[in-house]
């Protein structure tokens, strides 16, 4: 049996007709830019998060660049973030020319530890970024009660968990703006980049619309130097199809977690997910822990089971933020895990019987 890590054909598959009845329609009008397949999408997602800006651009990693322009962060600013992450999350608060500063993570849920924050608060500092890493929410409301506190702005990195929630509100929408990413491995995903910025504040929201087309307004006077950063039409309307799918697709990642805690729970090697009760999560990525990852995800691929490493190195150990001055044994939670996730397949499509075989060759490492 071979099971992929992700499969888009069986996820485009039931939908495919109805993707390409929208991308038609795009083509009859030949509104590529910024038209009204951006719009009806946009739209349609503001209803589905229950918020009241949803701005589409060009990618997840432009969309969190353009939350920090709108903010007014720049050189000589610190903004407090996770160092396990996606690189986007730290390069673009460098690309503003501010400072990622790192605090560690709690053990249970990889997420920012809000009881590590106020530590790493300084009179530069200026937001602190969350990420809801794998799916899972971060602890919104410590954060968002240090936040207030201290004065700071929030902007959520959402791109890896669309559709959750943390104590009932939609991740994404609970800090001053929230960042999706449509890259296609992620649970609301497009047939090539997008990405969207969330707010509730009206300002905001009309610097962000200006920031995403050069910082123009009207056109051709710029008030600020923008980005070109614009949601393709064409990703649009197929979005807006997937859209409609993305609840379902979200109950059904969870039904396969649950069948994994039940075929693995009393697997001693291995940790399972551990979820915030606060927490909703879409299962992004389904990450175990394992002392003897490496060996366990060669054994994996060796049977055609997709597994991956999210992520195998820190960022403040990355070779470009050394003049940062991180070095191991600075954030102890977050090295030790680099060391030991592993992702196995977690896709809406995926079958009890798939499910069963990883599990079974899981098992079978272990007891050789």
């Amino acid at each position: 049996m071979k099971v992929p890590l992700l499969d888009l054909n069986a996820q485009y598959l039931p939908v495919m007709s109805e993707i390409k009845a929208e991308l038609d329609k795009v083509f009859s009008t030949h509104q590529y830019i910024l038209g009204t397949a951006v719009k009806e999408f946009e739209e349609d997602m503001q209803m589905y998060l229950q918020v009241k800006h949803a701005i589409g651009c060009a990618s997840g990693t432009d969309a969190l660049q353009l939350a920090l322009m709108a903010l007014g962060i720049a050189a000589g600013d610190e903004v407090i973030t996770t160092p396990f992450t996606f690189f986007a999350t730290a390069s673009a608060i460098h690309r503003v020319g501010a400072t990622p500063i790192f605090v560690d993570i709690d053990s249970r849920t990889y997420n920012l530890n809000p009881d590590l924050l106020e530590k790493a608060i300084t009179p530069r500092t200026k937001a602190i970024m969350p990420v809801h890493l794998f799916g899972q929410p971060a602890n919104m409301n410590s954060i968002a009660e240090i936040a207030a506190k201290h004065q700071l702005k929030i902007i959520e990195d959402n791109a890896q968990g669309i559709g959750a929630k943390y104590d009932g509100a939609f991740a994404g929408t609970i800090g001053d703006i929230g960042t999706l990413s449509f890259f296609p491995s992620k649970n609301l995903g497009a047939m090539g980049d997008g990405g969207m910025v969330l707010t509730n504040d009206d300002e905001l929201a009309l610097r962000l619309k200006q920031l995403r087309v050069h910082g123009e307004n009207p056109k051709y006077f710029h008030k600020w130097v923008g980005l070109n950063s614009r949601l393709d039409s064409l990703q649009a309307a197929a979005l807006k199809i997937k859209l409609r799918q993305l609840d379902k697709w979200s109950a059904q990642r969870r039904e396969n977690a649950k069948i994994y805690h039940e075929l693995l729970t009393d697997l001693p090697e291995i940790n399972l997910p551990y979820i915030d009760p606060k927490a909703l999560t879409i299962y992004n990525q389904f990450t175990i822990t394992c002392r003897d990852r490496d060996g366990l995800m060669a054994h994996l691929q060796k049977n055609d089971i997709g597994c991956a490493i999210y992520y195998p190195l820190s960022l403040h150990l990355q070779e470009c933020f050394a003049h940062l001055g991180g070095k191991k044994g600075d954030f102890p939670v977050c090295e030790d895990l680099s060391q030991k996730v592993l992702s196995l397949p977690i896709y809406s499509e995926l079958t009890r019987e798939q499910i069963e075989y990883v599990c079974q060759k899981i098992k079978e490492y272990f007891t050789k």
